[in-house]
């Protein structure tokens, strides 16, 4: 599990993620993190969380946003609210650096995705785009599916997909997440 001014980066994005209120702080309430886009990042795939809602609030730059099949754009100040269950996704288009406060309510294992994500990258398991292989997203979107989906293809089809191929991600040695990526305490179960 993160802790309190931990900080993780992504050197493929450029993203940054200061944790400075974790779940297990909030007792599973609320996760709060300070993150950093780096000038003209590229839209991440769309996705949604089944449980859990977002609040956004632009400390500094700009982020863009797709939702609802339209595209906002926030500048330092303004703030956006993302509900369960609503497709998105996130970006800095902007020519300099951006900065967010972002709040996530009923973030589950949160931490734990974003750490097994994050240090896939940097021990240069994914491609140019920093997508881990595929038996690998197998294996952790099934494990994390709980707190992020993708929005396509739909999520029965997923749910099939990866059923059938565990097998043979697990027999290449594959795993949902690695422990030594995460930062645990004593007793915390993912």
């Amino acid at each position: 599990m993160a802790y309190q001014n931990q900080i993780i980066y992504n050197p493929v994005t450029g993203q940054s993620i200061k944790f400075i209120q974790t779940s297990w702080d909030t007792s599973g309430q609320l996760l709060e993190m300070e993150s950093t886009y780096s000038a003209l990042s590229k839209e991440p795939p769309m996705h949604y969380h089944p449980d859990s809602a977002e609040d956004f609030r632009i400390i500094s730059g700009r982020i863009k946003v797709r939702m609802d099949n339209k595209i906002s754009v926030y500048k330092a100040g303004e703030s956006f609210h993302i509900s369960p269950n609503r497709i998105h996704s996130i970006w800095n288009d902007g020519e300099s650096k951006a900065a967010v406060n972002w709040k996530v309510t009923r973030p589950m294992n949160t931490e734990f995705l974003l750490e097994t994500m994050f240090a896939l990258v940097n021990d240069g398991k994914v491609n140019e785009q920093g997508t881990p292989r595929f038996l690998q997203m197998v294996l952790t979107a099934g494990k994390f599916n709980n707190v992020l989906r993708l929005a396509r293809p739909p999520f029965a089809l997923q749910r099939i997909v990866f059923v059938l191929l565990k097998p043979f991600a697990y027999a290449l040695g594959y795993r949902p997440y690695y422990k030594r990526y995460l930062s645990l305490k004593k007793g915390q179960q993912v």
